[in-house]
């Protein structure tokens, strides 16, 4: 071994080419028209509502009312945004921001605690793109990327030694970041509590009193607890589904569900070892900043529900920061090779550029696929009511086209009615108004299967076109359905029709 010790600069610290990363991680978004993420299209039929609330056809069916939430950040953003680029451009262009602004706060926080960015900080960058992101949790993505630079800005502050301004600073931080998703607001707490705590035991301090002072010192940033009590006072969302560790261990083992499972578990497997690398490789250790917080993160990830305020997989969303902060808290002791620090670095950008790659082809294979199915909307005209169904499986698929809420897409070309909306209270500021579909007219609706699942409110699509209310719709779009007995179609005229996807119009006698 090189006894070097880890005093001097390395290539991979250079600003440059750390903002080459930031800039890197955008690379998969940059093809797609629509960025491939899950609930995404659902959300632009949203805001396509609430850029155009009071549209006469849009108005029929939905109904669009600001109100203080902690779910908040794109719905907003999209108001200037939309106004510049228009809203799908500006779309894409928030979200383009998110991994960037995600992958700037993992290289920041590491350079706050450890004084440097070490090599391997760079397993921890393709987590950017963790399954809650590919899922389409937009809001609360956005806002754990505000909460990462907001860390590393309370990291800063704390050793610049500018306590009594990062209380001021932090009062409003955590405000903005509660309006733009309350459990990234939450993640902010654990973090900056978990470091503090740590700080103050680091000082001297014994446990009861570190953990008394950490509390006040985090005080501050209780702030939106006020807006948040008034907020759950005034809807009946719910929480529950609490120690389910069958699932909990899923959510852990899909952290970087994407396409091909082989690839994403052996990239899990991989961040998994390297997250171990200290306890067998000499030289290396852990932050013990940031193992404490991992472990309030692990605690956090046990104990949350899957559902809070009526937001389903709210567990879930935590496992690819959870990986992240154990990755972040390496660190080189004096001494260490140099040798090993530079093969580390090779080894890191490596992963980073085949999860890049990975990623990059399977969005451009989902976006192929949207647009092939989009192609419908060209022959919808403006203002029509539509029944879209798309497909879902009963078993787990680890790889899917993501076309669940595809259909929202109708709401934002065409300003037509389309049933994937969700319908919880309290958590979005629309609300479906369309009264003669009942069962047909939100989120789960356009979800079916070839057979009943024995679980779920899944219905097959055999059965939705047999009790779907033909009067209060004008079209029937069939997106990769699956098998179904076709005689359920008579009395619709096929409109077009691209491989298995169907644009059906409604006859009327």
């Amino acid at each position: 071994m090189v006894n070097d010790t880890y005093t001097n600069g390395f290539w991979w610290e250079q600003r440059w080419f750390l903002a080459l990363l930031v800039v890197a991680s955008v690379v998969p978004l940059m093809w797609p028209s629509v960025p491939p993420l899950v609930d995404l299209p659902g959300h632009m039929g949203r805001y396509a509502v609430e850029l155009d609330a009071t549209s006469p056809i849009l108005s029929q069916w939905y109904d669009f009312r600001w109100r203080l939430i902690g779910n908040s950040g794109v719905d907003l953003l999209i108001v200037p945004m939309a106004r510049v680029f228009g809203l799908e451009l500006g779309v894409k262009l928030i979200i383009l921001a998110i991994p960037a602004m995600t992958t700037a706060g993992f290289l920041l926080i590491a350079r706050e605690v450890h004084g440097r960015v070490p090599p391997t900080a760079f397993f921890a960058l393709p987590l950017a793109y963790g399954h809650p992101f590919l899922f389409g949790f937009v809001n609360f993505a956005l806002g754990v990327a505000f909460t990462l630079l907001a860390f590393a800005l309370w990291l800063r502050m704390t050793r610049l030694r500018r306590t009594r301004w990062r209380s001021a600073v932090f009062s409003v931080i955590a405000c903005v970041i509660w309006v733009t998703h309350t459990f990234a607001w939450g993640l902010l707490g654990v973090l900056c509590l978990a470091a503090e705590i740590i700080r103050q035991r680091d000082l001297g301090h014994l446990w009861h009193t570190a953990v008394f002072r950490a509390g006040i010192a985090c005080l501050p940033m209780a702030l939106p607890l006020i807006p948040m009590v008034v907020w759950q006072s005034q809807t009946r969302s719910s929480t529950g589904d609490w120690f389910d560790l069958k699932e909990k261990s899923h959510y852990l083992a899909t952290t970087l569900r994407d396409r091909w499972q082989v690839l994403d578990v052996g990239a899990l497997a991989l961040i998994f070892g390297v997250v171990l690398m200290p306890l067998v490789v000499d030289r290396l250790g852990y932050s013990r900043m940031l193992i404490g917080s991992t472990f309030f993160l692990i605690i956090v990830f046990f104990t949350l529900p899957r559902v809070i305020f009526g937001s389903a997989y709210a567990d879930m969303r935590l496992t690819p920061f959870l990986f992240a902060n154990a990755v972040i808290a390496i660190r080189p002791l004096p001494g260490v090779s140099r040798r090993l620090l530079n093969g580390l670095a090779i080894l890191g950008l490596l992963f980073v550029g085949a999860r890049t790659a990975s990623t990059t082809a399977s969005f451009a294979i989902v976006s192929a696929r949207w647009d092939r199915a989009l192609i419908a909307l060209d022959h919808l005209p403006r203002g029509a009511r539509v029944a879209a169904f798309t497909p879902w499986t009963c078993a787990f698929d680890w790889s899917t086209d993501r076309m669940d809420h595809l259909p929202g897409l109708a709401i934002v070309r065409r300003q037509a009615f389309s049933n994937d909306q969700w319908q919880v209270s309290g958590t979005s500021f629309m609300t479906v108004t369309k009264s003669d579909a009942a069962g047909f007219v939100a989120d789960p609706s356009q979800l079916v299967t070839e057979q009943p699942c024995h679980f779920g409110n899944w219905r097959s699509l055999d059965q939705s076109l047999a009790k779907l209310p033909r009067a209060a719709f004008d079209y029937v779009w069939l997106i990769d359905p699956p098998r179904h007995d076709r005689r359920l179609t008579f009395g619709m005229t096929p409109v077009w029709a691209n491989g298995t996807d169907r644009l059906y119009r409604i006859d009327r006698k």
